[in-house]
């Protein structure tokens, strides 16, 4: 196979047009014995780093790039009608790390300054962030070969001698393609031509997007799709072959025989490019603290001023829990990440925007509790703070934080304003093809009746996760989908398309705060609403070290701000709810009548069930219903057994007499054992996927003073289980 790198693809992140599934082309290329891989989506770095992994894992070398657009004259100017402006594409490959932050400065820039139907640079932008860059004229539609087509040749030889300058002529290549298009061929010949002239390198590339020839209808569908068109309309955007996928080295190696260097300046090219992340940095936000404080002294002051309030008095086992979670958030440099979260939670309550009591683990903290970012005390319910941070699992801390619905934007307007629009975002999201949806709309690309699509769509189960594959395990679809060739099409093409991105829009909750302007880190661009919005999911977000934060909007607590209200209207009573009693008889009785409407959480007909066999008594009762009522342990029968032990209709049964004191409070082990092994019995190694915790001991003094001595016999005791 003829040596050669691909350093112009599109995946399904261009969201017009591609269709190439990170996986696929990766795997194509490692089958092909191409060495690496470039990405070069148009006007975005969405996939970048999940190229990026993708490619490692898979042991091809990955090349972060983009195919950027270009104004012919400022990118602050938006000229009159979109027709007006034809943009021209540039090819643009980061070689190294410095090379990486400014790709994304340009495509940050031109995102968010540029934007204008799309994201626009122009040469100012070009040339302040040109260092570390090396850059490619594109296809046909980029600025060099327009002008050749156009034959303005004074006009090619300025454009080139300005990359050149921009660039520096060993960083700046001709491109040529070869995909059977005549425009192609013409302008090959006069950009080999200025190649001798200007002394430039010469560069072949396949324009793909698509991974295979075979997905080139798959792909006109897409295109269909995101364009509202249907596949016989003639006056369409189309794509003139199917020539636009991922060829191999000696493919390329026929198409360009006659021009040296060509290929060969592929594989040079993708040598020079050394883009690598680090992966274990942080990039937190400083919080301000008062004169002749740091931020570990003031967390501790903030925290102890707290204690009068939530417990009265001190006590030893308060000072020592303290203590601990305090050296464990210093060793792991999170003060900081405290400190703003007790700022915009204070903001907000000051503010009466009503504030959940807290959600997930960040609960087993005393610090969270202390500084009024959860309103449980984790002492009182034996909650456990390694469940939340903890140092033999080095990862940044997630509070998820609700706020009412109608007033959760003034907490985010709030952190913007102290932190600065360039260091505080909202968080991309990307919605995807799911199995009705994608059927519906290869129905209507393909033009088949709309109540025999929808009938079709609604066969498919409505169940989580279900593919086409699955539901075409179904008798009546599988008959159909035998038997009409229609259908076989239908579910063809959908079967391409299925899980592939469509959009793009805000995350519901994740804002990422930075310690310095966000684009320096990773591209943004304009929100849907006002600010920016980063290019990179959360996952991504959280990879790269920078501090992600969720503002739930939960209209739970709307109605609960209104209900405030009219109580204090229509009875003058001003209630405060963390003076409710959590064993009120009457909620109780209530919530046992199965009156669960707009309970939340326990609003679904299964829950509301359950809540009715458990007749709770106080909210001690709810916690591990909430937390069993889930598809793992409703399949295996552990709810029915709490439901059952709880009213002493079964023995409640332990593994080893010495787990009773932490397990007699949900009165279960012979079914759930997975939580007991994972937070005591996993020092032992019998269990493999666990995770070692050098903490063990901590974990267990609380409840175990004399674990020690203890232990042997329970070690001997696994060590003789069936």
């Amino acid at each position: 196979m003829k040596p050669f790198v691909h350093l112009h693809s599109h995946t399904e992140f261009s969201l017009l047009d591609g269709i190439s599934r990170l996986p696929d082309m990766v795997r194509r290329a490692k089958e092909l014995e191409q060495p690496a891989l470039a990405i070069t989506d148009h006007g975005n770095m969405y996939a970048a780093i999940y190229f990026y992994k993708e490619c490692m894992s898979q042991g091809v070398k990955p090349i972060i790039g983009c195919e950027v657009y270009v104004t012919e004259g400022s990118r602050f100017d938006k000229p009159e009608g979109r027709s007006r402006e034809r943009l021209k594409h540039l090819i643009l490959l980061a070689e190294t790390m410095e090379g990486y932050r400014n790709l994304v400065k340009i495509v940050s820039k031109a995102s968010t300054e540029g934007m204008y139907f799309r994201p626009r640079a122009d040469h100012d932008l070009l040339r302040e962030y040109s260092s570390g860059i090396i850059a490619l004229s594109a296809c046909i539609q980029g600025e060099v070969p327009q002008l050749i087509l156009q034959e303005n040749m004074d006009g090619a030889r300025r454009a080139v001698e300005w990359y050149i300058e921009t660039y520096g002529k060993e960083n700046f290549f001709l491109e040529i393609q070869n995909h059977g298009l005549p425009e192609e061929l013409r302008a090959q010949q006069v950009l080999c031509q200025l190649a001798d002239e200007y002394g430039l390198g010469i560069v072949a590339s396949n324009d793909f997007h698509y991974v295979r020839q075979e997905d080139a209808d798959a792909q006109d569908i897409r295109v269909c799709i995101q364009t509202g068109r249907r596949r016989a309309e003639v006056d369409r955007l189309k794509f003139p072959n199917d020539q636009f996928y991922m060829k191999s080295g000696d493919e390329m190696a026929e198409l360009f025989s006659h021009i040296p260097g060509a290929l060969e300046n592929t594989l040079a090219i993708a040598n020079r490019c050394n883009v690598v992340f680090n992966f274990d940095e942080h990039h937190l936000p400083h919080f301000d603290v008062p004169e002749g404080e740091t931020s570990k002294s003031y967390l501790r002051k903030v925290c102890e001023n707290e204690i009068p309030r939530l417990y009265g008095e001190s006590s030893e086992t308060l000072l020592k829990r303290l203590d601990y979670e305090l050296d464990v958030i210093g060793t792991m440099g999170f003060e900081d990440y405290f400190l703003i979260v007790w700022d915009y939670v204070r903001y907000a309550r000051e503010h009466n925007i009503l504030v959940g009591p807290g959600r997930g683990s960040a609960a087993g903290s005393v610090v969270a509790y202390l500084l009024g970012i959860t309103g449980l005390d984790p002492l009182k319910y034996d909650l456990l703070f390694e469940r939340f941070l903890n140092p033999e699992r080095v990862s940044m801390p997630d509070i998820d934080i609700d706020f009412c619905y109608e007033r959760r934007g003034e907490t985010i307007d709030y952190v913007t304003r102290k932190y600065g629009q360039a260091r505080v975002s909202q968080i991309i999201t990307f919605g995807t093809e799911a199995a009705r949806a994608v059927i519906r709309d290869v129905g209507r690309v393909l033009d088949l009746p709309l109540a025999e699509v929808n009938r079709i769509a609604k066969m498919i189960p409505n169940e989580l996760g279900i593919t086409l594959e699955k539901a075409l395990k179904g008798k009546e679809l599988k008959e159909l989908y035998e038997s009409d060739p229609n259908v076989r099409e239908l579910f063809e093409f959908g079967k391409k398309l299925e899980g592939i991105a469509r959009n793009s829009s805000t995350h519901a909750a994740g804002v990422v705060i930075s310690a310095d302007s966000l684009d320096d880190h990773v591209p943004v661009q304009n929100s849907n609403e006002e600010g920016f919005v980063t290019q990179y999911d959360k996952d991504n977000i959280e990879e790269l070290g920078l501090l992600k934060m969720d503002f739930l909007g939960l209209r739970t607590l709307t109605v609960m701000g209104d209900a405030l209200k009219l109580i204090r209207a229509n009875r003058g009573i001003n209630l405060d709810l963390d003076a409710i009693p959590l064993d009120d008889k009457d909620a109780c009785d209530i919530l046992t009548k199965g009156d669960t409407s707009g309970v939340f959480q326990l609003e679904s007909d299964g829950i509301t069930k359950l809540v009715m066999d458990l007749k709770p008594e106080h909210f001690e009762d709810l916690i591990p219903l909430v937390a069993l009522y889930r598809p793992g342990p409703l399949g295996s029968g552990m709810v029915e057994d709490f439901i059952d032990r709880r009213h002493g209709k079964k023995e409640v049964t332990y593994l080893h007499p010495i787990l009773e004191p932490i397990l007699k409070n949900t009165r279960l082990l012979e079914g759930p054992q997975a939580y007991i092994e994972y937070v005591m019995i996993h020092e032992f190694g019998h269990f493999k996927y666990l995770d070692h915790s050098k903490n063990f001991h901590h974990l267990v003094a609380q409840f175990l003073p004399d674990w020690k001595e203890r232990k042997k016999s329970l070690n001997l005791y696994f060590a003789n289980r069936p």
